[in-house]
């Protein structure tokens, strides 16, 4: 299956209400084909959810990006930035977007011709990737899940982080220690039903 038929077999999966069996590696297909497909889709839902949010994420209201008390986040992308820095919850994730529609529209990472062989590091890329959007949950969770339930997203937003988690873990793209901040929903949302 390439690009389209592997976005068809995930709405399909999808609709079939069973994230567990959607997020599978679909029998025959190339695991980075499939992380691909399934890294874009989960970039483009982040954007949406937060996106819903910013008028209520601010640097006023948001100064640092944190999951919580105990967990702040740092920007650092390697190349302009290379020391992490303090930035504002709104700056990270914008960073963050930015940094990632980078990865995403660079050929040698994300090749977009039929065929065209992944870097030996893409899948290093893409825990990269799967590590940073999960903070930017955490920080909805932590900072904003009050607000999530008064513009009633809060359904949306658990059957979202849900499929996050079933995938990531599906094919282990975050540390378990990365979880810590959401550690009691990702431990009841793996727990076999």
């Amino acid at each position: 299956m390439q690009g389209a038929q592997l976005q068809k077999h995930i709405d399909a999966t999808l609709g079939s209400g069973n994230l567990r069996e959607a997020v599978r590696l679909p029998p025959g297909e190339d695991i980075n084909e499939w992380l691909a497909v399934n890294t874009v889709d989960f970039f483009n839902q982040v954007n949406l959810l937060y996106g819903t949010l910013t008028e209520f994420c601010t640097p006023v209201t948001c100064p640092t990006m944190s999951a919580g008390p105990k967990y702040e986040y740092r920007w650092a992308d390697g190349v302009t930035i290379k020391k992490p820095i303090e930035v504002s919850a709104p700056k990270y994730v914008e960073y963050l977007m930015d940094w990632i529609e980078v990865q995403l529209d660079e050929e040698s990472i994300f090749p977009q011709r039929l065929g065209a062989p992944f870097p030996s590091n893409f899948q290093d890329v893409v825990k990269t990737i799967f590590k940073r959007l999960f903070r930017v949950y955490a920080h909805i969770y932590h900072s904003h899940f009050q607000k999530i339930v008064s513009l009633k997203e809060e359904a949306h937003l658990n059957t979202c982080f849900k499929h996050f988690v079933l995938f990531t873990s599906e094919f282990r793209l975050i540390e378990k220690g990365e979880l810590a901040p959401l550690q009691d929903l990702v431990e009841s949302i793996l727990q076999p039903k």
